[in-house]
């Protein structure tokens, strides 16, 4: 069996004639050439042919402009254009590109061996019973070409090369020999009642496709990053020329229903000095260097999604053999799976098996293009420092273009099939990101992300703040969260996903002694938010004392549009510390930052209908509690829950104008609650307690002490959380009327 490999290096490295061009040039020159292309002259016109050439071209031209760009900025290994979108969007995007790339090559080789089993048995007539047999034959000679190794295969394809150029030579001169002015005005515009554009793009476009048989060495490659972009173009250009000269020689040469009926044959017929045998020598060479291309190809790209452990059923393909590290059980699934298409769909018909598969193929490989220029697009616009590419001849407008045209194409095609596609890709990228697999490389996701905020940043910090567009930032003192999941609860149900919520934990000691412990703090606060599925971010500070630590939090929040603007902590417990717990509250209000205190009663045992019962006591808190209890409904946990705002007046008479009034105040604040109105004389402790006490969350609101007043301030809160449900207590250190509208 030979040497096992499993670095993922190969010690046979080609240059770019022989690693990228060959195999590009001979899977690019396929049986679209030989067996379909007049046939989409005819149908399509001259005209709408040559925009079909030029739009493919121009795709194929973008993505290799964007793989240009990329290559040249970071060391390419293996797996081509599964490697590039993998290190730039992410393993999941990678692995399920890599995996549909993967698939679409496999079709693709049952698509270019019927084309060969088509193109024998026209030529010779007596095997047209064995149609299926002369594809299995093809397909095995092919596979033990490609099973002794990349070298001999390449070195296979230079004799098919030169094979093939001769029989473009004989088909094209021989041809233009039947050029008339007259036949091309005539096969100048499309056929009446013909084929749709796009679905003959669908039955073209896989021409133009087969660059990625070059792109798919990128292991094997001397220098992958300078020899993937020349030899592309190159190859590109190439063939360009070569399928806009058919184009124009065809159609002028020959009446449209013959380009049509048999597309083929008229190139057989009319070949230079009547050497119809070189063209069917061509359609052979053309066909099957372009199964070889794949044959070598293909296993590569599974082989490399395979050790980046994308999916773990996967690792039988990791191992390489030989010197060029080949993928043989790669090759060998390819194989099977291509004889096992030839069965269904070898049965001697060809033609509409052949344009179905033709479709399919081009789908994946659009969605495989579309990608790869998003990947080089967001390369760009992440502008990470270690982007640094050789190959300068790229602008992120054109890897954009790219990504248009890939994407608005494959819907154009065929728009049932792009959506399924598209479903399948979404799924498969689903399906690897719950894996949530530790990869061993970075990607570009986090600096598109970084420059995508940081402007954000920039250009929200001049835009004048206003209620209308406020949003709740909340610190929250939750310590180790795990001990106080009530806090961290309110804390996040007050947030309801319209703003940010900062858990802080305090350790207090010196920065060089508890270092260590403050990893382990973060550690286990980010296992507390996703055990949880709690969206926030977490914050461990180290600091000489609690105070201080909390100062350096309210501080240090040094982006102004993202500054904290409410600070959430428990209410303060025993009495013990109280001049600190009020001192922060303090500092707090001069950075104009408002306050909640939770006092954690744990969460309501309600499995109904709850009640918020919301104390109103005038403007100056008023306003920030009723948009934080609207918040709260907005929760799913409070969902349809029931939002009472109270009032206290002392006589009956001033009942009925309170009510409306408080009543016109919520309508105005556009918040689903209702009014009521407590006539009563009582101390509002008592008048508190007999109205609230079987409500499931309760809001006051509060204003901060004197230092003198501290204790009497403490103690007459006391008696009004004594016995009470989950009390938040609000202070707001603004005169903001968030219930504003704003105009």
């Amino acid at each position: 069996m030979g040497t096992t490999i499993q670095s993922g290096q190969s010690s046979v490295k080609f240059g770019t004639f022989a690693g990228v061009f060959t195999p590009s040039i001979l899977t690019i020159f396929g049986v679209i050439m030989f067996m379909r292309a007049n046939y989409v002259v005819g149908e399509a016109g001259i005209l709408n042919a040559l925009i079909i050439l030029f739009l493919s071209q121009f795709i194929t031209v973008l993505t290799t402009l964007s793989i240009g760009a990329i290559a040249t900025s970071m060391p390419v290994k293996g797996g081509g254009a599964y490697f590039i979108v993998s290190r730039v969007l992410g393993a999941e995007f990678g692995g399920a590109i890599g995996i549909a790339l993967f698939a679409a090559q496999i079709i693709s080789i049952s698509f270019y061996i019927l084309g060969f089993a088509e193109a024998f048995t026209k030529a010779f007539p007596a095997t047209a019973d064995y149609f299926m047999y002369v594809g299995i034959g093809a397909a095995l000679i092919l596979f033990l070409i490609a099973y002794a190794g990349a070298d001999g295969a390449i070195k296979t394809q230079y004799v098919i090369m030169v094979v093939l150029f001769m029989s473009i030579f004989c088909y094209l001169l021989g041809s233009a020999q039947s050029f008339s002015v007259s036949r091309f005005v005539e096969n100048f515009a499309p056929a009446k009642g013909g084929v749709d554009f796009w679905t003959l793009f669908a039955i073209y476009f896989p021409s133009v496709t087969g660059f990625i048989a070059g792109i798919n060495m990128s292991g094997d490659l001397k220098n992958p990053g300078e020899s993937m972009t020349k030899g592309t173009l190159y190859s590109l250009l190439v063939a360009s020329l070569v399928y806009f000269a058919q184009i124009i020689v065809f159609g002028g040469g020959f009446e449209r229903q013959t380009l049509i009926d048999a597309p083929f044959q008229v190139m057989v017929n009319n070949s230079l000095f009547g050497a119809g045998f070189m063209v069917v020598l061509g359609v052979f060479s053309a066909t099957l260097s372009s199964t070889l291309g794949r044959f070598v190809g293909a296993p590569r790209v599974l082989q490399a999604i395979a050790r980046d452990e994308i999916l773990p059923f996967l690792k039988i393909f990791t191992k390489g053999y030989g010197k060029s590290d080949e993928p043989r059980a790669g090759l060998i699934l390819c194989f099977v799976v291509t004889i096992i298409m030839l069965l269904v769909g070898g049965d001697g018909s060809g033609g509409n098996f052949l344009n179905t598969v033709a479709e399919i193929m081009g789908m994946f490989f659009l969605y495989t293009f579309g990608l790869l220029n998003m990947a080089a697009f967001i390369e760009l616009y992440s502008a990470n420092p270690s982007f640094r590419p050789k190959y300068k001849k790229f602008h992120w407008s054109l890897a954009l273009l790219g990504v248009i045209l890939s994407f608005g194409a494959a819907i154009l095609v065929d728009a049932t099939s792009a959506t399924i596609a598209f479903i399948v890709l979404c799924l498969l990228i689903w399906y690897l990101r719950r894996r949530d697999m530790k990869m061993s490389f970075g990607d570009a996701r986090r600096g598109y992300l970084y420059t995508k905020i940081r402007k954000s940043l920039f250009d929200l910090q001049f835009m004048p703040e206003d209620t209308r567009n406020w949003r709740p930032s909340i610190m929250v003192l939750s310590g180790n969260p795990n001990t106080r999941e009530t806090l961290v609860s309110y804390a996040t149900w007050l947030n309801a996903n319209k703003g940010i919520v900062v858990l802080a934990n305090i350790l207090v000691g010196k920065q060089a002694q508890l270092s260590g412990q403050r990893e382990a703090a973060i550690r286990q606060m980010y296992g507390f938010l996703i055990e949880k599925n709690i969206k926030a971010f977490p914050h461990v500070v180290i600091a000489n004392s609690i105070l201080s630590g909390i100062e350096i939090l309210l501080r240090g929040s040094a982006y102004s549009p993202l500054r904290p603007n409410i600070l959430a902590c428990g209410w303060k417990g025993p009495f013990n510390g109280l001049q600190d717990y009020i001192s922060f509250l303090n500092e707090a209000t001069v950075l104009n930052i408002s306050q909640v205190l939770i006092a954690d009663k744990g969460h309501p045992d309600k499995t109904g209908e709850k009640q918020i019962d919301l104390w109103w006591r005038g403007r100056k808190n008023g306003p920030l509690m009723l948009m934080l209890a609207h918040l709260l409904v907005l929760n799913w946990e409070w969902s349809g829950d029931k939002i009472v705002v109270k009032r206290v007046i002392e006589n009956e008479a001033g009942k009925e104008p309170a009510l409306k009034a408080l009543q016109s105040l919520i309508d105005e604040a556009r918040v689903e609650a209702k009014a009521e109105i407590v006539v009563s004389n009582s101390p509002f402790v008592e008048i508190l307690h007999s109205n609230s006490k079987d409500a499931d969350c309760v809001f006051l609101g509060f204003e901060l002490p004197d230092e003198s007043n501290s204790e009497k301030w403490y103690n007459a809160y006391e008696g009004m959380l004594k016995d009470m449900p989950t009390t938040i207590l609000v202070h707001s250190t603004d005169s903001k009327d968030y219930l504003a509208s704003g105009g």
